[in-house]
């Protein structure tokens, strides 16, 4: 089965982590896939799996703090493919630190990358998504539950793509589209730094997941996103999913 056959899906971030089990997992549904990332190679890497596995990518290099570049990437993506179905909304540069620790150069990037490029790629994929569109937008667990490992500013910059997600599901239902927030706890690159960096905090972290693992992006996270996509969930819209291990909700 291709639940997401002739679908055509943008996903930000998709050069590693998160991003990449999503567009792959995507792909495996049968969706074309737009990879944007900052990292050229990295977003070509992984639209080569994909093409590799039979499947249509296109990767873009895109930075999601430049509007001319998330109105390229809408076009580009209308150019090849004819339309934007599913927009994944997985970009963000993440700042760490206590509250006391952080610049404004840091919430700068950190609101730039989040929420301001949430909104803007929702806006400039709006009039293609209306009639059964969907968007998913990459919330977190630091958002919904304290976290004590000084992710203040990146929760805060989380719940307001939370915020924006449910607001669109009301202003949204009207023109047939569906929106999502996403909150996974997932294998990453950031992860694995995190474990190298600080393991004692890496450990207490893991111990707070009821099923005592961070996801793979692909098995775990990107199913979870693609039953979001399709249409078993054309009846669920402004809500969010932890895929987390029962973390946010029971750790």
């Amino acid at each position: 089965m291709s639940p997401l056959a002739d679908k055509t899906a943008i996903v930000t971030g998709a050069g590693q982590g998160v991003g990449r089990g999503i567009a792959l997992a995507f792909a495996d549904a049968g969706a074309s896939v737009v990879l944007a990332g900052r990292t050229v190679a990295k977003v070509e890497s992984v639209a080569a799996e994909i093409e590799a596995a039979g499947g249509a990518a296109l990767a873009i290099g895109c930075d999601v703090k430049v509007r001319a570049e998330t109105d390229a990437l809408v076009n580009a993506t209308v150019e090849r493919f004819g339309t934007v179905d599913v927009l994944v909304n997985n970009a963000q540069e993440v700042v760490r630190g206590p509250l006391l620790g952080v610049t404004d150069d840091d919430l700068d990037r950190s609101w730039q990358s989040g929420p301001v490029a949430t909104l803007r790629l929702m806006q400039a994929c709006h009039r293609y998504l209306v009639g059964g569109g969907v968007v998913i937008n990459l919330g977190s667990r630091a958002g919904v539950k304290p976290d004590p490992i000084h992710c203040g500013p990146y929760a805060a910059v989380k719940e307001a793509i939370r915020t924006l997600t449910r607001t669109a599901a009301w202003e949204w239902a009207d023109d047939g589209i569906r929106t999502y927030a996403l909150l996974p706890q997932s294998e990453s690159p950031a992860v694995t730094a995190f474990a190298e960096a600080e393991p004692e905090a890496y450990e207490r972290a893991l111990a707070s997941i009821p099923l005592h693992k961070f996801g793979d992006p692909v098995t775990d996270i990107g199913p979870v996103a693609v039953f979001l996509a399709s249409d078993a969930a054309r009846f669920l819209t402004g809500i969010t999913i932890p895929v987390d291990g029962g973390a946010a909700h029971l750790g």
